[in-house]
């Protein structure tokens, strides 16, 4: 039988809708999956008929958002609550077993703080109804492929949010992933926080010696071929991404800004470590292209087939 996979539309003044009706209805997701759209019906109505879409029948109607009241490119704290809800739902349906995996669409983060809601994002959310502190967020393409161990928080408070434990957690959880994915052991790249990885506490405050060289040795006590720490600004060339399988970085942008460089288009982020597969898209809203029809349905594509590949393993 065909896994049942629940697509969060996301932020409906965005372009996570039209990318959601657009891959529903594609030949190569219907083949593998059954898909599910999680989101405000009567917005999707709206979008579907601007940009020239069908509205499937699998629709969950989630959220109050009257079409008429939403323009393109303008969220609101109605639209951005109708977004949490909808990833709520289907979180709830997933852990009860009623879809198989959730693929989730871009949402605006600013709009959920406009409805009052106190996740940061997803990955957060996630956590937090799947009861677990064991998680991380990975970044994946063919080219290159990211853990991340810190997520959303200020760039000024990452060397506190840093420690040995979660650096360990993000290159066992990252190894695992890996592992899966190519059969074999995984080549783990682990990234210095500072500048030539510290250069032994000259630019830094000795957050590799402290942090990120125990976490590697205890990696390596388990069994994991991790290597660092490594200068960021050469750990991405192309002969370092040809010897590694996964990068652990330390904070958001780090990974984010060499993934975003080479595969923006098709890259797809997984939650590590949760009891549900999770997977989305690697950008954001769109504003600017929202109900054009012209925004890149590759990545979610990816996503939606990412999703059912973990649920097969």
């Amino acid at each position: 039988m065909k896994p049942v996979i629940g697509i969060t539309v996301g932020e409906v003044a965005g372009v996570g809708p039209e990318l959601a009706l657009q891959c529903a209805a594609l030949p190569e997701v219907t083949e593998r999956c059954r898909p599910v759209l999680y989101g405000p019906l009567d917005a999707l109505g709206q979008i579907a008929a601007t940009v020239g879409r069908v509205v499937p029948e699998q629709v969950k109607d989630v959220g109050e958002v009257p079409a008429n009241s939403i323009k393109p490119g303008e969220f609101t704290s109605a639209s951005g609550l109708a977004s949490y809800q909808a990833v709520e739902s289907a979180i709830a349906d997933a852990l009860e077993k009623k879809i198989d995996g959730i693929v989730t669409g871009p949402i605006q983060k600013e709009a959920w703080r406009l409805g009052g809601v106190d996740f940061p994002g997803h990955t957060e959310l996630l956590a937090k109804r799947c009861d677990v502190t064991d998680y991380c967020m990975m970044l994946t393409s063919e080219q290159i492929s990211c853990v991340l161990a810190t997520i959303h928080v200020p760039f000024a408070e990452v060397p506190q949010r840093l420690s040995v434990e979660v650096i360990l957690r993000s290159i066992r959880l990252g190894a695992e992933a890996m592992q899966k994915r190519h059969g074999r052991a995984a080549r783990v790249a682990v990234c210095a926080l500072n500048p030539h990885a510290g250069e032994k506490g000259m630019f830094s405050h000795a957050e590799e010696e402290k942090l990120i060289v125990p976490a590697i040795t205890q990696a390596r006590a388990l069994g994991l071929e991790a290597t660092g720490p490594l200068p960021p600004d050469t750990a991405f060339t192309p002969l370092m991404r040809q010897n590694t399988d996964v990068y652990v970085c330390m904070y958001h942008d780090q990974g984010l800004i060499p993934l975003k460089a080479l595969a923006f288009d098709d890259a797809v982020n997984v939650t590590l470590g949760l009891p549900v597969v999770r997977t989305s898209v690697d950008h954001g809203t769109a504003l600017d292209l929202a109900w054009t029809g012209k925004a890149n349905h590759q990545s979610m594509l990816a996503a939606i087939h990412m999703a059912v590949d973990l649920i097969d393993d």
